[in-house]
Parts: structure tokens; C-alpha cells; sequence
């Protein structure tokens, strides 16, 4: 036996606009036994599982155009002006669940659109909310993931600058400086969900408590990806896992202390069946 001494990160899990989302798909399931969710209700395979079980149906927009008459659930990233349009034409019952942070980031995109400012989005192509976020300005506002994919002797001297809720706030505040040294005026938009970019400081801390760090994530979570390298960059021995199967017993010595915590789409129970996996070594 190793007798690992394993701790869970009590702050880690669902973010209460995930939280939220996933208690509403479960409060219709419970009553109709069947329910549509636009996409994965959350990007953790697992817990999307679970949900699968009970009788949630994951459709694509394509799907959306072609039905008629059911519940199609909204999830936390929100959704563009032109999918509540389908739903019109359709009589398609739509149960908004968008986080309240994005629907205000939308609201203040939409505002700055109408003002025929020269909107920028730091995020990540193709994520579901930076959609939404686009569909607010008629697909003109420019995403870009990476400084580097701007050229900025063509860049407006003035630019409007917003960011996916989920991005880390130090490489948001580095693309601000690297924006003002070229000399363009930017018009800045913190629009970080704090309960988000508050865990980066919290696992800075919690990761450097342990031996080794089990970081327990969907492969599909953006927030994910960010909150890992954050442990990683803390605690060198921190090791990315989906779930308990993944877990292999060569990382670990005897009496180690272990670190178990995840990203705001992991839900507690997988972090719990992860830190029982561990003790049976």
C-alpha cells in the first residue's frame, strides 16, 4: 500500500453558471425524461454522460433548423441573436440557461456594436461563448487567441477590446501593454469572470501543498487547459487526468501528499471517485 494522504480542492468544481445550467437540465429530465441541449451542456465528457442517462439529447445548430415543437436547453456560454430566430420560426421551447456574466458580456458588445466601435474579442476560435459573442456584432467583431495573430501596422488606433470570461488575466493584461507599446489606443473591457480568474491565484496556492497534483478536467474545457498549466507551472509533478482511469499508480511514491482539483467544468463527483481510486493503492 502507499498510504497516500489525498485532498480535494473544495474550491474547485462547477462555477455557479455551469452549476446552474446542469440543475435545470435536471429538474426537466426529472419531469419529462427527455430534454435537447445546443452542444455539450458542459465540457466534461463524464458528466455530460450522466446526463445522456437520464435523457438529454446533445444537438448540433444543423439539428436545430429541423425540429419543431420540443424543450431545447441553452447552456452557461450563451448563444448568438440568430438562434433564438430557429427557435421562433419553429416553436421551439428554449430554456435559457446562459451564464448571467456572459449575457451581460453580450449586452455590452452588442452596446459597443451599435456605437460602430472597432470591436476586438481575446478568445478562443470557435468556443461556444466567443459565437455568441460575435453573433452580437454581426460577425465583425475580430477574435484573435493569440497577439501574435494580429498585424498591427493594420490595426485602427483605436480599438475596443473585450475578452472571453474564461481567459487567463495575466495573458489578458500582457496583450493590453503589448496593444498600448504600438501605440493604439484601447478602449479596455475586463470582462473575466472573477469566480474564474480567482482560481488561478487560489491553485497557485493549493498546488504548491502537495507532492504531486492530480488535475482533473474534460479535455474540451478551455478552462481547463489554462487552470492545469497554472498547477503545472507551480508544481512541476501535476498530472492531467479525465478520469480515474487514467490515473497511473508509477506517479506516485508511499505517504505522499496528493492534490486532487479541476477545472469550473468538473464536477465534485469525479473528483471524488478520482481520490478514491488513489486511496486503493
Amino acid at each position: 500500500m502507499l498510504k497516500l494522504d489525498v485532498t480535494i480542492d473544495t474550491k474547485s468544481g462547477f462555477c455557479f453558471g455551469v452549476e446552474y445550467a446542469i440543475e435545470i437540465a435536471e429538474d426537466i429530465l426529472r419531469e419529462d425524461g427527455e430534454l435537447y441541449c445546443l452542444g455539450d451542456i458542459v465540457h466534461n465528457d463524464m458528466e455530460v454522460s450522466r446526463l445522456q442517462e437520464m435523457g438529454l439529447k446533445i444537438i448540433e445548430h444543423k439539428d436545430l433548423k429541423k425540429l419543431t415543437g420540443v424543450k431545447v436547453l441553452i447552456r452557461a456560454h450563451g448563444e448568438p441573436p440568430s438562434t433564438y430566430e430557429i427557435a421562433v420560426n419553429n416553436n421551439i421551447t428554449l430554456i435559457d440557461a446562459s451564464c448571467p456574466v456572459v449575457l451581460k458580456l453580450q449586452n455590452r458588445i452588442k452596446k459597443s456594436h451599435d456605437k460602430k466601435e472597432k470591436i476586438y474579442i481575446y478568445g478562443e476560435h470557435g468556443h461556444p461563448e466567443v459565437k455568441g459573442l460575435v453573433g452580437q456584432t454581426k460577425k465583425e467583431a475580430v477574435i484573435f487567441q493569440n497577439i501574435n495573430e494580429l498585424d498591427f501596422s493594420k490595426l485602427p488606433s483605436n480599438i475596443t477590446l473585450y475578452t472571453q470570461t474564461t481567459k487567463s488575466k495575466d495573458k489578458f493584461y500582457e496583450i493590453i501593454e503589448k496593444l498600448k507599446k504600438e501605440g493604439i489606443e484601447v478602449l479596455i473591457h475586463d470582462t473575466l469572470c472573477r469566480q474564474v480568474s480567482n482560481r488561478d491565484t487560489q491553485l497557485q496556492e493549493f498546488s504548491t501543498n502537495f507532492d504531486k497534483v492530480l488535475f482533473v478536467s474534460g479535455t474540451k474545457s478551455s478552462n481547463g487547459s489554462v487552470l492545469y498549466n497554472v498547477c503545472k507551472s507551480h508544481n512541476k509533478e501535476s498530472y492531467f487526468v479525465s478520469s480515474s482511469n487514467e490515473i497511473q499508480k508509477e506517479w506516485f511514491n508511499k505517504n505522499e501528499k496528493v492534490g486532487v482539483c479541476g477545472a469550473t467544468s468538473t464536477p465534485m463527483w469525479l473528483m471524488k471517485e478520482v481520490k478514491e481510486k488513489l486511496l486503493e493503492y
